[in-house]
């Protein structure tokens, strides 16, 4: 395996699109920019689906399960079994994500690409190099082998969505807000101060803890990572997991097949920087539906330049603030493609009666 198809073309956003999208809302029968981001989703949605009237409706939510072998650190307030029976949790549909996803018909498929699980398990999908990675605060996460792995399991996922408007990604593993935040402040200016959050429940004796475990992450692998020759892949070789790995290729892939991808919180968005920084071209088809509660996401917006849609305080994960996003994505296209023109309503426009 190698990582070449990572630097494969990115299509840009259309930009003819985007001026008839611009144009058919300035026609709209409502006052210039009253709908507020709704108006600006729904442009950028045309110029990134190439449509003028552009769709939320085939929305597959990808969910990506991997283990770390930093919860031995004791960074985590649940043992790191739980990765495995939450696995089982969103197969039987107990999950939130499972709830959500039914609720608002949206397809759930979820991958293991790096549990602790010996057997496959039924309603799961598996697509593993390894079983779990290892220490980040003692050696690296894993081999050149098992990211290219990983990175490639994200590509596979996304072409078994042909058809999708959107993708919604979401993740599950314990212990992977450590290894996200180390990843974070490897890939930016960032602090594990900034970074280092509660993830399952920790207290502030507990997030000193794992602030203290990014340090000695950090602390091994600067030498490695420092200056300009070490490539982009080995930040995430290093300090990553194999499910943020296979977020980072699903969000490429998905780019380079004209896919917008709708990110969810702190990790997902930690899987967001890495993929920028391997194939920068890739940030114009990036969504984020919020931002989470979790103490370094709001840093890793910043340093996307994002801004998200909610701000509803969530810090759960597995893809539940993407797939909350989707019913406003909806109701921007429709809105859209829906409201009368003055010209359709016969009603006058301010603008050109002046």
């Amino acid at each position: 395996m190698s990582f070449d198809w990572i630097s494969d073309a990115v299509p840009s956003p259309s930009t003819e699109h985007r001026n008839r999208a611009l144009a058919r809302q300035a026609q709209l029968t409502k006052p210039t920019g009253a709908l507020g981001r709704l108006e600006d989703v729904a442009v950028e949605l045309a110029a990134l689906q190439r449509r003028d009237r552009p769709m939320a409706e085939q929305v597959p939510v990808l969910v990506f399960a991997g283990d770390h072998g930093v919860t031995a650190q004791g960074i985590s307030a649940y043992p790191q079994e739980v990765t495995v029976q939450m696995l089982h949790n969103f197969a039987g549909g107990g999950a939130a994500i499972a709830v959500l996803a039914r609720e608002l018909g949206l397809p759930l498929q979820v991958f293991d690409v790096g549990t602790l699980a010996e057997d496959a398990i039924a309603g799961v999908l598996t697509d593993k190099p390894c079983r779990g990675t290892r220490d980040i605060s003692r050696e690296a996460a894993m081999s050149e082998s098992e990211l290219a792995h990983a990175l490639s399991a994200g590509r596979r996922a996304i072409a078994e969505c042909p058809h999708a408007d959107l993708v919604v990604l979401g993740e599950m593993g314990i212990g992977n807000t450590t290894v996200a935040s180390a990843l974070a402040c490897a890939l930016t200016d960032l602090s594990p101060a900034q970074l280092v959050g509660a993830g399952t429940g920790l207290d502030e004796a507990r997030i000193a803890h794992k602030c203290g475990v990014v340090k000695q992450a950090l602390s091994l692998h600067r030498a490695a990572l420092a200056g300009e020759n070490a490539p982009a892949w080995e930040f995430l070789r290093r300090l990553g997991g194999l499910e943020i790995a296979a977020m980072a290729g699903a969000m490429i892939a998905a780019a380079q097949r004209g896919v917008p991808v709708v990110v969810d919180g702190f990790i997902v968005s930690v899987a967001a920087l890495v993929a920028v920084k391997l194939q920068p071209r890739v940030r114009p088809w990036l969504l984020f539906s919020h931002q989470s509660a979790e103490r370094g996401h709001a840093h890793v917006l910043t340093a996307l330049q994002a801004q998200a849609l909610l701000h509803l305080d969530l810090r759960l994960g597995e893809g539940s603030g993407g797939a909350l996003a989707v019913p406003l994505l909806r109701l921007a296209c429709a809105l859209h493609n829906g409201m009368a023109t003055f010209e359709d309503a016969a009603v006058s426009n301010r603008e050109q009666a002046r």
